[in-house]
């Protein structure tokens, strides 16, 4: 079907519009260089690339799957192993990598861009680069300065890629059940055995070299979660020139049979007496894996976005193609036995729900791309702890809200094209295939509203949630001229969240079961109060671009689809904020048996 297009304008609408992130970036040292130009650049390139390379193999990777060897080796489908080494060869794999191990050094507001259009052209493919991504933030975060020598420069430049090991059989999200062992041999390594389950890109033939992070209890460590160290376990040991040397004790028992990403293999993977190094502070492997969730929890609201995108555009030129019926509006030609079905009711409701959630979920991505940016390189101590703050408040919402959308937006894709939505060779029903994994991936969606309420909301006593609270205000006095009427209702909605938070947090005093009772309706509630308020601030933008005369046919869409969204999408949010407040024993009085 249709060619991916690169939504440039609408990234460029974001990014230096409502983001203003030329100037954000001006304030951030080693980054002050990085103006419009060079970001709008660096996303048509990559565009051009994402849609010529990755987008073909989109449909290969889905048919053919990865095939597992005799020798325990992972073959990947036809062509992947070429585009990766395309896609390390013109350097995108080193674009937000640190320039002090040979990377770039571009923002992550560059970076996340550049991976919707990746994940939207070939979500399976995607998937061995934003493991690496998540693999080598880890170790320069954690790692020792040998280890950041040995691995950063190898991983920054795609010469090797890196995994993340937790789950095993008999834990699944409960980490602190863990069984794999790693034995100090007395030289600074470590021995480890055990079995880990359902590894993103655990084998294949893409990179020289794998380079897995994983869980491990030492010898004497205690019980639960307080005793989880991390180890870094390469497929083939460094050898003292620092390449791909011996082969370590790591392999791939299997790989599962899954209902879509068949082009990336998701193995299990046995330790049998491997070598690995432990990476950060004995029992602490936690926090220091925590730095790879939380950069994958992003990565996978990102990979969400973009098969929303793919599958959207897919929708978008079927509508405009496709002539069936008599539309009830005036139509373009009388003469015409039939019209386009873009032209229909209900196929414009369709349309406008996908539209408006990437939009909008476009614009809460790269905000935080743009606060990990601030986090990581402003030199004021106090704007780097209220930028982490945001971070932390943002990420669960990211993930969930966007996982979960996706699975609403490439359904309703499959509708538009009726029954051929259903049909494989019109390239959309693999995008649901494979969006359906990700509100499961890298803790569920019910995990990430938990997190979201108990750990970022009610236990720091609502200081992340006022922080918010703040921006939301100032789009909510921005536009107050320009749109009362969607000011207003952000402006209530943040109250409603505000009575809501305080009134859940009197219940758990009593009822430890209330908030996660409440978790997931909270989130999606929380996800819209967020969107809502950037929509507000499109809108705004919008028309006094309009009133200056500026690229009608963009500004006036953006406006349009900003009345679509407060008049159809936002009003979910005060039904969940009713929903929330049911508590927990509309959950929880039913007998198990009766189920």
């Amino acid at each position: 079907m249709s060619d991916f297009k690169t939504p440039l304008r609408d990234m460029q609408f974001v990014l230096h519009e409502m983001l203003n992130a030329e100037q954000v970036l001006s304030a951030l040292p080693s980054m002050e260089a990085v103006d419009a130009a060079i970001i709008d650049q660096v996303l048509d390139e990559s565009g051009k690339f994402m849609g010529s390379v990755l987008a073909p193999l989109n449909a290969v990777g889905d048919e053919q799957g990865c095939t597992l060897n005799d020798d325990r080796s992972v073959t990947t489908p036809d062509g992947f192993a070429d585009a990766y080494r395309q896609f390390v060869e013109a350097g995108w794999s080193s674009l937000s990598a640190d320039p002090a191990f040979g990377g770039q050094g571009l923002p992550a507001c560059v970076q996340i861009p550049v991976n919707e259009m990746m994940f939207a052209c070939n979500q399976a493919w995607g998937m061995f680069v934003g493991l690496s991504q998540g693999a080598y933030k880890c170790l320069h975060t954690f790692g020792t300065p040998e280890q950041k020598q040995t691995y950063l420069t190898k991983l920054g430049a795609g010469e090797w890629t890196g995994t993340m090991c937790l789950t095993e059989p008999q834990a699944g999200t409960d980490l602190g059940l863990l069984r794999s062992k790693a034995e100090p041999q007395g030289d600074g390594a470590y021995r480890l055995t055990g079995q880990k389950i359902f590894i993103s890109a655990g084998e294949h033939d893409l990179a020289d070299n794998i380079v897995h992070l994983v869980l491990a209890r030492l010898p004497d460590a205690p019980a639960g979660t307080r005793g989880i160290s991390l180890f870094v376990v390469p497929k083939f040991l460094p050898d003292e020139n620092g390449e791909a040397g011996e082969r370590n004790a790591i392999y791939c028992s299997g790989l599962e049979e899954k209902m879509g990403i068949h082009g990336s293999p998701t193995c299990q993977i046995s330790l049998e007496g491997a070598t690995g190094w432990l990476v950060g502070e004995p029992n602490k492997g936690l926090p220091a894996m925590f730095v790879m969730m939380n950069e994958a929890r992003l990565g996978v609201g990102l990979e969400a976005q973009g098969l929303s995108v793919g599958a959207y555009q897919k929708a978008v030129a079927y509508a405009k193609d496709r002539i069936q019926g008599k539309s009830p509006v005036v139509p373009r030609d009388k003469d015409r036995p039939a019209d386009p079905i873009i032209q229909h009711p209900d196929v414009r409701r369709m349309l406008l729900t996908q539209k408006a959630y990437i939009e909008g979920q476009r614009a809460m991505a790269y905000w935080t791309a743009l606060l990990v940016d601030e986090a990581e390189h402003h030199p004021d101590a106090e704007h780097r702890k209220q930028a982490h703050a945001l971070v932390e408040l943002l990420t669960p919402v990211v993930k969930a809200f966007l996982t979960d959308n996706a699975l609403i937006c490439t359904n309703l894709a499959i509708q538009c094209l009726g029954g051929y939505g259903y049909i494989r060779e019109y390239g959309v029903e693999q995008y649901f295939r494979d969006a359906r994994i990700k509100p499961i991936y890298e803790g569920t969606n019910g995990i990430q509203a938990m997190d979201l309420l108990g750990r970022k909301v009610l236990m720091d006593g609502g200081e992340r949630l006022q922080l918010l609270s703040r921006h939301i205000e100032q789009d909510i006095a921005a536009a107050s001229q320009t749109h009362p009427d969607k000011a207003r209702a952000v402006g209530e909605l943040l109250e409603q969240t505000g009575e809501f938070t305080r009134w859940i947090g009197g219940q758990v005093q009593d009822s430890p079961a209330e908030a996660p009772a409440a978790a997931v309706d909270y989130l999606r509630a929380m996800a819209h109060l967020i969107v809502s308020s950037l929509w507000l601030r499109a809108a705004h933008i919008a028309t006094t671009r309009l009133e200056a005369g500026d690229d009608r046919a963009f500004y006036q869409s953006k406006l349009d689809t900003a009345d679509f969204y407060f008049a159809r999408l936002l009003p979910e949010a005060h039904y969940h904020l009713q929903a929330g407040r049911a508590g927990a024993a509309s959950l929880m009085s039913l007998a198990e048996e009766a189920f």
